[in-house]
């Protein structure tokens, strides 16, 4: 790999900057619908479908990506990858995952993260090449919170600083085995098991996420959504043409930003009462499952943002991930903390005066 290509694909992993505020600008509400006739037929492939003679989009699929939500400061303006670039992209990628193996011997004293062993292996860039996921706002960033949003955030994340565990309701979903930012809506990819299985029938579709194996259960019978607050909101689907539309309300409140999809929320709680999801699922391609989604939430965002995702299939299955039943983690952070607690007193006890 050379200099230049090397530098920019460990600039492309860089995690994205803070959110920033500003007026509020136009954008288009969402991605155009997805061309999967005319793509299937340029590709000289049929896509496979129902008695009914709906498309069938059952199976095993993956959202496993190196790609970004937000397009890094680095490459402001650059929307596409070229070819030479995505194949920079996956190799540092996949040199990142190795070295994390290092810690055992760069930090033997400490309990460690998550090595290569678990994390995906295999993050491919985009198949559409994109420089990030979101595609509106076209500068591919979510757009600037609202003044009350802006400000809850920053009180939610100072709060969770002074207090992380002081106890199970102060943790992050994704510690307590509640929800992952794979469960979506939208469903976006985290360092690993980025993998999904669909189930579909005539009057309904049920998509299972790895993590936290949470189900969707979505009714595509016409029936009207129910006022109950859920973690994943209520969904409801229609076919608009060979693309299934699922519309989703109704979230509790009770989940992390967007802006910290790696910790699912660190203690802070957006506002997503009102906040409204649109997701659009096209199989282009016998391999390929076009996901688009579009999220409006006004008392969060200044404007909507859109994004998409091409999924790969994969042989499957998707195995259990028993998250709940094997979390030692939760009483161990929380004990862990209790102890720091008690060591703080000591110290200060034995202070002189």
């Amino acid at each position: 790999m050379s200099l230049r290509l090397s530098t920019f694909a460990v600039a492309f992993l860089v995690s994205s900057a803070p959110f920033r505020i500003a007026a509020q600008t136009s954008v288009p509400l969402a991605n155009p619908p997805a061309k999967s006739a005319s793509a299937a037929k340029s590709a000289g492939r049929t896509i496979p479908r129902l008695p009914d003679g709906r498309p069938d989009i059952g199976g095993f699929w993956s959202n496993n990506t190196a790609t970004p939500l937000q397009r890094p400061l680095a490459l402001a303006g650059k929307e596409f990858l070229t070819d030479e670039e995505a194949k920079a992209v996956e190799r540092a990628s996949k040199a990142q995952t190795q070295a994390s193996d290092r810690q055992a011997v760069e930090r033997p004293k400490e309990v460690g993260d998550y090595n290569a062993a678990f994390k995906e292996d295999s993050r491919w860039a985009l198949p559409n090449k994109r420089t990030s996921i979101i595609t509106v706002p076209k500068d591919g960033r979510l757009p600037p919170f609202t003044a009350e949003a802006a400000k809850k955030f920053k009180a939610d994340q100072e709060y969770h600083r002074q207090h992380p565990h002081d106890g199970p309701e102060d943790m992050t979903t994704i510690e307590r085995c509640i929800t992952w930012i794979t469960s979506g809506p939208p469903m976006l990819p985290s360092f690993y098991n980025n993998n999904y299985q669909i189930v579909q029938t005539h009057d309904a579709v049920v998509i299972l996420a790895e993590m936290v194996h949470d189900v969707r259960i979505i009714p595509l019978d016409g029936r009207p959504h129910e006022d109950i607050p859920q973690w994943m909101g209520d969904s409801r689907g229609h076919w608009e043409g060979d693309t299934l539309v699922v519309d989703t309300v109704n979230f509790n409140g009770r989940r992390g930003w967007f802006e910290s999809p790696m910790t699912e929320g660190s203690g802070a709680r957006r506002l997503d009462r009102n906040m409204r999801v649109t997701e659009r699922f096209t199989r282009t391609a016998p391999d390929i499952l076009l996901y688009q989604f579009t999220v409006n939430a006004p008392d969060m965002y200044t404007a909507p943002w859109s994004g998409e995702i091409p999924m790969r299939s994969f042989p499957g299955p998707v195995y259990e991930y028993a998250c709940h039943e094997g979390n030692y983690g939760m009483s161990l952070i929380l004990s862990g903390a209790r102890a720091e607690e008690k060591k703080a007193e000591a110290s200060a006890k034995q202070a002189p005066k």
